[in-house]
């Protein structure tokens, strides 16, 4: 029966992993050391944060507010929304990072030597662009303030403010503390789900190759899919279990909230795992020796790592690496991976990263799966 000789293969590749302890201890243990390595990482300064804007004054002093923002460089006026709801779909969305409400009695108020009020809201799910625009959004503010202060000192021929004429009020949402635990520990999972099961995959693969076995493998009646999945089963059963692993820890030690639902969080991942799977299987095909295989999955696992905002936030990247992080599928796990943890959003919110992760799973699986099926040939 077919199901026999998978599950047959499925038992003996388990075996294989229980009979190397110091591989099996290091799969389990260095995960966990991620978590609290990464877990207390340093943060990085960015600019160019993508901004929306509620304009409900729609006047030129509402504009200079805005030229104010628009010109210290930190901020990037991208979006110009007629409605909360607007703002908020597109801060859930990932496509804008902080929000400016403008009230409607803006000018009357700045006019009227009245205290001015407007509203600063900012995506804290990732603390290293939360914390740059909370202290930005609260310089400029004041430097405005400041500014109109001085007009209508020079407008009266004395001083006739006590207070400063505008006040930003600021609000951090999904991460109020700006917490950087909260962002890592996401990364962490998305890390460890595409190196892991990459890595363990090709070398798994080459390591049957170099004892010979392989070739015991293939005069069996074993169809070189079944070979495929027997072998690939037990590492995403693997990679799954220290999902949960880091996710476990990074809730109960880090107090990392998660918002959204798990059965979506698992259900992304194990989307995700075709590519990280294929890459490893791709990989297997190119090499001949296990440390061949390493560096070839490393090859590509470095630039993902640094190109996905993992380390470093790809608004502080400059355009062209922008561009060139789009064909990393770890870019579109981890804003998934996150803004399901951290943001609570649900399917409609991530239907683009979740597209992306589809095609880039199935292309990779697809020609990895061909690549071996014709070396086996």
């Amino acid at each position: 029966m077919i199901n026999s000789r998978l599950i047959s293969l499925i038992r003996k590749e388990f075996i294989q992993i229980i009979r190397d302890p110091r591989t099996l201890i290091l799969v389990l243990i260095i995960p966990v050391m991620q978590l609290f390595l990464m877990g207390y990482a340093a943060t990085n300064d960015v600019r160019n944060i993508p901004l929306a804007v509620f304009d409900q004054d729609r006047s030129p002093a509402a504009r200079e507010l805005l030229d104010a923002y628009r010109a210290a460089d930190y901020f990037k006026l991208e979006f110009d929304v007629d409605s909360e709801e607007a703002l908020r779909d597109l801060i859930d969305n990932s496509e804008a990072r902080a929000g400016l409400i403008i009230s409607p009695d803006y000018s009357e108020r700045i006019q009227s030597n009245e205290i001015a009020h407007v509203v600063f809201v900012l995506d804290g799910s990732d603390p290293t662009i939360a914390s740059t625009a909370l202290s930005a959004a609260q310089l400029i503010g004041q430097s405005k303030a400041t500014e109109v202060m001085v007009e209508r000192q020079a407008r009266a021929g004395r001083p006739v403010a006590v207070s400063l004429p505008l006040v930003v009020h600021t609000q951090v949402w999904y991460n109020p503390d700006l917490v950087s635990s909260h962002f890592m520990i996401p990364g962490v999972i998305g890390t460890i789900l595409f190196a892991l099961t990459s890595i363990l995959t090709a070398t798994a693969i080459v390591r049957e190759r170099e004892r010979g076995t392989i070739e015991q493998l293939i005069v069996t009646p074993i169809r070189p899919w079944e070979l495929v999945v027997g072998k690939l089963v037990p590492y995403v059963l693997l990679a799954l279990f220290n999902a949960f692993e880091i996710l476990a820890i990074g809730v109960y030690w880090f107090d990392v909230p998660v918002r959204g639902d798990l059965g979506l969080i698992f259900l992304y991942s194990s989307i995700f795992l075709m590519t990280s799977l294929g890459i490893g299987l791709l990989a297997s095909t190119l090499a001949n020796t296990q440390q061949e295989a390493m560096l070839t999955v490393w090859m590509v696992l470095l630039p993902s790592l640094f190109l996905s905002g993992f380390f470093f936030p790809l608004e502080a990247m400059p355009k062209a690496l922008q561009w060139i992080s789009y064909a990393m599928p770890l870019r579109y796990y981890l804003v998934i991976i996150r803004s399901l943890m951290v943001k609570g959003v649900g399917f409609a919110a991530l239907r683009q990263e979740l597209l992306a992760l589809t095609i880039f799973g199935i292309a990779i699986m697809s020609i990895a799966a061909m690549r071996f099926r014709k070396r086996l040939d």
